[in-house]
């Protein structure tokens, strides 16, 4: 029976990822573990192979990854950390683009030999994640999860964001306050809807049905909504934008209408994307981290398809913190 690298974890007392880095001379692994798998492997003649890892184990070490929205910059700054952990923890990566998650059948990748996926572009209608379960083919939400008990998934804390915004807000005496939110059907648009209205309202503060958009995390969706919001008597004098992609449209409108940021309107975006901080935008925004998000999602992946993740579920909550710069401004006296 050909000896696999799931023996040498068992001998060295590690995980089998940890046999993968240790392996590969991972700068992660210490000196300490990484000789104990050396000799672990050396005990049991163990010779990594990839095609002998695949006739062994029945793995590919490939992982397939689904962005419905790859234009969207947020999307470039998820997939390129969770590629480079992927990679240090022993599997290639497979991008898959599709107009939707539905477009993509768990036959499609169970014929392209993955060992798991990773869905960073779920909605709470997708029916992906019931086939993949059917299918016994391991997965993991990443930013967006379908909202079910029993997720594996890795997301931000995102009504804990929501109601840093709206008290942020409150404290520079803002009252007439609108939020251009994402789509109803993701749990980072209803999660961050639900933690600002309520952190408005127990500040004694209404969220009027005039002041409130949805649509994609997009920036045609900040664009197109403020001239709607600023054509309400009285005007907003701040907009809440679901990620800062939107928050860009609404800027560039802002602009475009002789609005003036932030003496006139203040605007906070979410995720603080590399572009947020760039100089001509100095978005003020909610900020996690990117790459700790997808490298988490990475590492709860490869203990599920080893068979280490909690059977119960796992969802790892990234902190959040608000970041200001220049978007925003007290309300004029």
């Amino acid at each position: 029976m050909a000896i696999t690298s799931h023996d040498v974890a068992r001998l060295a007392g590690v995980s089998q990822p940890t046999v993968s880095r240790a392996l590969r001379n991972d700068r992660r692994v210490s000196a300490a573990t990484r000789e104990k798998v050396l000799k672990a492997a050396a005990a049991l003649n163990y010779i990594p192979s990839e095609a002998g890892r695949t006739l062994s184990t029945r793995a590919t070490q490939r992982v397939g990854v689904i962005v419905t929205d790859l234009a969207n910059p947020f999307y470039p700054h998820l997939v390129a950390p969770l590629h480079d952990e992927l990679h240090l923890l022993g599997y290639r990566m497979m991008l898959i683009t599709e107009r939707s998650d539905d477009a993509v059948s768990s036959e499609q990748l169970l014929d392209q030999s993955l060992d798991g996926v990773v869905l960073t572009t779920a909605t709470t209608e997708s029916r992906l994640p019931d086939e993949l379960d059917r299918r016994r083919l391991p997965y993991v939400f990443l930013n967006r999860d379908s909202g079910r008990q029993g997720d594996y998934a890795s997301v931000v804390d995102n009504k804990g964001g929501g109601r840093q915004v709206a008290e942020f807000l409150l404290g520079l005496g803002h009252r007439r306050i609108a939020g251009i939110f994402g789509a109803e059907n993701t749990t980072t648009g209803r999660e961050r809807e639900m933690g600002f209205r309520l952190a408005l309202a127990e500040g004694g503060v209404g969220l009027p049905d005039e002041f409130v958009r949805h649509g994609p995390f997009a920036y045609e969706t900040g664009y197109l909504s403020l001239p709607e919001l600023l054509a309400a008597d009285p005007a907003p004098t701040a907009v809440f934008c679901g990620n800062d992609v939107v928050a860009m449209g609404v800027l560039n409108a802002a602009l475009a209408a002789g609005v003036r940021i932030p003496d006139e309107l203040t605007v906070v975006g979410f995720d603080d994307i590399p572009m947020a901080g760039w100089e001509m935008f100095r978005l003020t925004t909610v900020r996690h981290d990117l790459g700790e998000l997808s490298r988490q999602a990475a590492r709860l992946l490869a203990r599920r398809i080893i068979g280490e993740a909690d059977p119960a579920g796992e969802r790892l909550i990234l902190p959040t913190e608000l970041l200001a710069r220049n978007t925003h401004a007290a309300v004029a006296a």
